[in-house]
């Protein structure tokens, strides 16, 4: 879509823009289009209490019901609670490895859709289109489908299998795209566009009322060469919308160490850097080691990666291989393998002597066990350190939890420590929307405050400012559809009541809005 020709000059005012057309943005769009879950005649539901509540009212949708009232007692691996609730109804006691009927049906119902748009910087998606195409996502594949399109009945029709139940993020991606087509979605979206600015506009003399003011930059093709190719400009737009959306993601900014020589150029960030150089020939067998920092999946995946090449490789992590919190404690060893391979690595082949001889650790032989698949040589891990600075010699100084200093000399630095969103079109990159507003907004470590219910931006500058996915906390696609419900509903009960907020012309006046949306 051209946003060129949608920019607002009279007053027109959206009902509901998007930032963000991954899987968050995606799934509200569905929802925003008139489609709504039911409970159906013959679902049922293996929580009792569950089911007696969602039979109270079988007539009604989710989207009218008091999601508080049905999310009481229910528990999951999400904090919150209407992803709970939402997960608990499309995949009831998938936890425990069950694969029970969702006792939900969709209906479409047109008269429920609210017009709305969908920003996004490339194919809808979002980051998932950018993820490495061939390792297997960490979610089983029915956690990852979305809701009226079985991802295993489309892999199918590609004639494409799910080893172990998992799929590729290519496959995912290229599943997103599909889905958005196939649900008559693409006129809502607008790719290959930036958004620059997000503004409380104030009413305005002629009666309309306060509202967001959605700036940015969409790419398009220009005019043609001689060679027949074309050139891509930039064109610059601005929306006026009721209701803003947050949904980008946090894959957008690298997180950093902050210390000395990290910005030294073999010093990277982002695993898609380690699958460059590979590419370029840059490391094998004989290259100095590659450094890893970092314990979560991507680092994993860097460590096997480098191992593959036979390229040896430096692991270091604040964390005991032993904490709980390490993601690796929590994954079932049957279905995540290979993760349980880097973990194995990780415990028993750990850096135990001199600091000044850490070489002879990694090139240490295989014990009289060496048949056992327990011996990596070439791998070495360093937990319990940090980094204390990068040095222009590419050598990395590491320091143990007791102080004790190791230097390594690195081919190349791996930094993989997690990502944060990209909220610079937000006043102060989005601070103040935090729970904590003194620090950066951070999935896992302060997300954005919203309205356990609505998923409504708590400390926005007005109303109509929600945010969803990981920037509420939401790691898993399986638990942010549950904030594409939570806005979804309260959109359609604000509207059934008669605010302006998603009328989609805000020039009439409240007394009329009440009468055409209830006739």
């Amino acid at each position: 879509m051209d946003l060129h020709h949608k920019e607002t000059t009279s007053g027109e005012i959206l009902p509901v823009v998007i930032i963000g057309n991954g899987p968050s943005g995606i799934c509200l769009s569905y929802l925003l289009s008139g489609y709504a879950p039911y409970l159906s005649a013959e679902g049922w539901h293996p929580n009792p209490l569950l089911h007696s509540k969602l039979s109270e009212r079988p007539h009604l949708s989710l989207l009218e019901q008091d999601l508080e009232y049905l999310c009481e007692g229910l528990e999951g691996r999400s904090s919150n609670p209407v992803a709970v609730l939402f997960d608990s109804l499309l995949l009831p006691d998938s936890d425990f490895g069950l694969d029970h009927t969702s006792p939900l049906e969709w209906r479409y119902e047109p008269e429920r859709a609210v017009p709305h748009l969908v920003l996004g910087k490339g194919p809808p998606g979002g980051a998932w289109h950018a993820m490495e195409g061939s390792m297997l996502t960490l979610s089983l594949a029915n956690w990852m489908e979305l809701p009226g399109l079985k991802l295993k009945d489309w892999m199918r029709d590609k004639r494409r299998n799910v080893r172990n139940d998992r799929a590729t993020p290519a496959e995912i991606a290229s599943y997103y795209e599909h889905y958005v087509s196939q649900m008559n979605l693409e006129q809502n979206f607008a790719c290959g566009t930036t958004v620059t600015a997000v503004t409380r506009v104030s009413g305005q003399q002629d009666g309309s009322p306060p509202c967001w003011r959605v700036s940015g930059l969409q790419r398009r093709d220009g005019k043609l060469l001689g060679d027949g190719c074309s050139v891509t400009e930039e064109v610059p737009f601005s929306l006026l919308a009721h209701n803003v959306v947050l949904a980008t993601g946090t894959h957008d900014v690298p997180a950093r160490l902050g210390v000395d020589g990290e910005s030294l150029p073999f010093v990277c960030h982002s695993f898609w850097e380690l699958e460059a150089a590979i590419a370029r020939g840059e490391l094998d067998q004989s290259s100095d080691p590659v450094l890893v920092v970092g314990a979560g999946l991507t680092a994993a995946d860097a460590v096997l990666a480098a191992h593959h090449l036979n390229t040896t490789v430096c692991h270091a992590f604040r964390r005991s291989v032993s904490d709980p919190g390490l993601i690796f404690n929590q994954l079932p060893k049957l279905l995540y393998p290979e993760y349980h391979k880097v973990h194995q690595m990780m415990t028993q082949q750990q850096h135990q002597s001199d600091p000044s001889d850490w070489a002879r650790d990694l090139r240490r032989a295989p014990s009289s066990s060496s048949s056992s698949p327990s011996s990596y040589p070439g791998y070495l891990s360093f937990p319990c350190h940090r980094v204390v600075a990068f040095r222009p010699d590419q050598k990395c100084v590491l320091e143990s939890d007791s102080g004790e200093q190791t230097v390594v000399r690195v081919s190349k630095a791996l930094v993989l420590i997690g990502a944060h969103p990209n909220l610079s079109f937000l006043r102060d990159n989005g601070r103040s929307l935090g729970i904590d507003p003194e620090e950066p907004i951070s999935c896992r470590r302060n997300p954005i405050d919203v309205d356990p219910f609505t998923n409504m931006v708590l400390a926005a500058d007005g109303p109509g400012m929600y945010a969803m996915g990981p920037l509420v906390g939401e790691n898993f696609v399986r638990f942010l559809k549950g904030g594409a419900l939570a806005i979804a509903g309260d959109l359609w009960k604000r509207r059934s009541g008669g605010q302006e907020a998603v009328t989609p012309d805000s020039r009439v006046n409240r007394q009329t809005d009440a009468r055409v949306l209830n006739s």
